[in-house]
């Protein structure tokens, strides 16, 4: 038996589960669900809520094997397509950018300048391709580091809660 003081003893290994922060309502999680799986099939790797450099945060980035990087701007209503007036300055940080959605939101007002995914929350189907515009060498360098700083990041505090939440800068 260990002589350290019960304060200092370790405690239990947590189960891991992911956070949640508040700030989606439950069909923007359920359209989430439904496009990281879509995305997993398509060999991408996805990391929700992602800060940007230009103080932005997009719903969810996907990072495929050949390092291209695609954002997803996730719409669980009408309205909230209307009261993002943000979107174009997403491009300024991937080579794609997608709206996802629900089938309960109409599709038409969907800008066609983005690709367009439909999620019913247990898988997705890309209805409209996103344009192709080609990230610049240091952003894509800057936009990899940050998934991957962040991924790392929030993978250690699921292990490890009790060792605090730090924001990482935003680039």
């Amino acid at each position: 038996m260990s002589k350290l003081p019960m304060s200092l003893t370790p405690s239990p290994v947590p189960q891991p589960s992911l956070p949640v922060d508040g700030r989606q309502s439950p069909n923007a999680l359920k359209v989430r669900r439904g496009t990281c799986r879509l995305l997993r099939q398509l060999g991408f790797s996805t990391l929700p809520e992602v800060g940007l450099a230009s103080g932005r945060r997009a719903d969810l980035v996907a990072v495929g094997k050949g390092g291209e990087i695609w954002i997803v701007e996730i719409k669980s209503s009408l309205e909230d397509l209307r009261a993002d007036a943000k979107w174009p300055f997403y491009r300024l940080h991937c080579d794609r950018l997608f709206f996802a959605t629900h089938p309960d939101v109409p599709l038409e007002p969907f800008p066609e300048e983005a690709g367009l995914i439909l999620s019913d929350g247990f898988e997705a189907e890309i209805l409209r391709e996103a344009p192709a515009h080609k990230l610049a060498g240091a952003t894509r360098k800057s936009m990899t580091l940050k998934v991957a700083q962040l991924a790392s990041s929030r993978l250690h505090l699921l292990e490890d809660p009790e060792a605090g939440n730090v924001e990482l800068p935003v680039w």
